[in-house]
């Protein structure tokens, strides 16, 4: 058992380091980000701050915390954000998926070790850089609350991400053509994951919908931890417990994930054979 997954953590570091390798190539792609995410957080502060005007507090949240928020879903966007939709939907297209049948590994495991490399370059490339600019040049508290915290939540916020994105990318064993179900799915976690409002900001009605749905583990919650407190639909929990509600969000996407998978393999196959 334990020399199994050592193997398959020398697979991944190895699949890792080459998609970093590769995407180094392109990263001022990824170096976008430091002009992009200051403009984004200098809209949302006029925004906000003209919403506040007169107001010390609004839901629960005060200005200033109102701009952690926002700099943190930011700042983890850039450490969990996922494309394996868009690859695996592409690689069933063109027929590349096929090759994968005939190498030592299966391609979720593949993809989800091409994601760790990439978001490695986000951390070098995105992360630090705009975490340095909220910090000394926006004043704005970026700091964790609690860093162990932050890195467990970000981590499983990465899982989520990853078997949301997949799952929608198995679409395409069954579609043609996936990208309006892909359009969907976007807006749908454009608005209920936080990242464009808090939450709390919603009906009560959705606010407890969410807590059902995969979407605010992978930015609202994680934001939430990152900056001390989490509350929502009037539930109060302390961290610990947002953390074992978030994780077993993730088992349940995973096992989910997996299910998916094999399925599709076994129509994907048949209809080859």
């Amino acid at each position: 058992m334990f020399e199994m997954i050592k193997h398959r953590f020398r697979v991944m570091r190895a699949v890792a380091f080459v998609t970093y390798k590769e995407w180094s190539a392109y990263r001022t792609h990824s170096m976008v980000s430091i002009f992009v995410g200051p403009v984004y957080f200098l809209v949302q502060y006029y925004i906000w701050s003209a919403v506040y005007s007169g107001e010390s507090s609004i839901n629960g949240m005060s200005l200033s915390q109102m701009l952690s928020y926002f700099c943190a879903t930011m700042l983890i966007n850039y450490l969990t954000m996922d494309f394996a939709d868009w690859n695996l939907q592409m690689l069933i297209r063109t027929g590349k998926f096929i090759t994968f049948s005939l190498r030592p590994m299966n391609h979720m495991f593949y993809a989800l070790s091409q994601k760790a490399g990439h978001r490695v370059l986000g951390l070098l490339f995105e992360f630090i850089p705009c975490f340095m600019i909220f910090f000394f040049i926006f004043h704005i508290d970026v700091l964790p609350a609690n860093l162990l915290y932050a890195m467990l939540s970000i981590a499983m916020a990465f899982m989520m991400n990853f078997f949301i994105h997949y799952s929608i990318g198995m679409v395409a064993f069954w579609l043609v053509q996936s990208s309006s179900i892909r359009n969907f799915f976007s807006l749908c976690e454009g608005i209920f994951s936080g990242s464009l409002i808090p939450l709390v900001f919603f009906p009560k009605s959705l606010q407890m919908a969410s807590f059902f749905l995969p979407f605010q583990y992978t930015t609202f919650l994680p934001a939430m931890v990152y900056t001390g407190s989490y509350t929502l639909a009037d539930i109060t929990l302390p961290i610990p417990q947002v953390l074992l509600l978030q994780f077993a969000a993730v088992i349940i996407a995973g096992i989910v994930c997996r299910v998916l998978y094999a399925v599709s393999l076994k129509h994907f196959t048949g209809v080859g054979a």
